[in-house]
């Protein structure tokens, strides 16, 4: 017969599982660039949805200018991601993200040592270093009633750019060569080897 792992019943502070980290760039009032680190995204299609707090700068800029990229980073930009972790683009700083220890930063490209490239679809900047830079389109903004603390904000892509060394043909891209950053339970992890595929991989 067949022995099964033990579980037990434990109530976790995060969910963060294990989802690529996104660098979500948005347009501030003046037409600045903010970057938000998110870690709550998923796609289907060219249908996007992301989980943003509510009361920070990245959701602020979509009600008022509904478009934003999306830039992955690969795992070897782990560094330069976290280097934005402690500040926000809210200025001034709300009093909850005041007790976790966030200070205002105007340029986060500065702060991470990131570069900025102009989008074709979309007004917010890209970021250069980001393997993966996909511009979209808010669609839809909700307030879950049951979680009125975070945004799921409906967002569809409209123009998706990637490092030349990571496509596979025209318009694939190459999953040997994609090596995204994973937030796992706040740690920062790679990915491991490849273990097989599925019948529908066109790669």
């Amino acid at each position: 017969m067949k022995t099964l792992p033990n579980t037990s019943s434990i109530t976790p502070k995060i969910l963060y599982y294990g989802t690529p980290v996104v660098l979500l760039t948005t347009l501030n009032e003046d037409r600045t660039v903010n970057i938000s680190p998110i870690s709550s995204s998923w796609a289907l299609g060219d249908c996007i949805l992301l989980g943003i707090g509510i009361g920070g700068k990245a959701i602020e800029n979509l009600e008022r200018t509904p478009e934003c990229v999306l830039n992955i980073p690969d795992a070897s930009l782990w560094e330069q991601v976290e280097r934005l972790a402690p500040y926000t683009g809210k200025d001034p700083v709300p009093p909850y993200k005041q007790e976790l220890g966030f200070t205002y930063k105007k340029d986060k490209f500065e702060a991470a040592g990131f570069t900025s490239t102009s989008s074709i679809s979309v007004q917010p900047e890209r970021i250069a270093e980001c393997p993966l830079q996909i511009e979209a389109e808010v669609k839809q903004i909700r307030i879950p009633e049951y979680s009125p603390f975070f945004a799921i904000v409906e967002t569809q892509a409209v123009s998706v750019h990637a490092h030349t060394g990571i496509i596979k043909g025209e318009n694939h891209i190459d999953p040997a060569k994609w090596n995204p950053l994973i937030y796992n339970f706040r740690h920062y992890f790679s990915l491991g080897e490849e273990l097989g595929k599925t019948y529908r991989s066109e790669t």
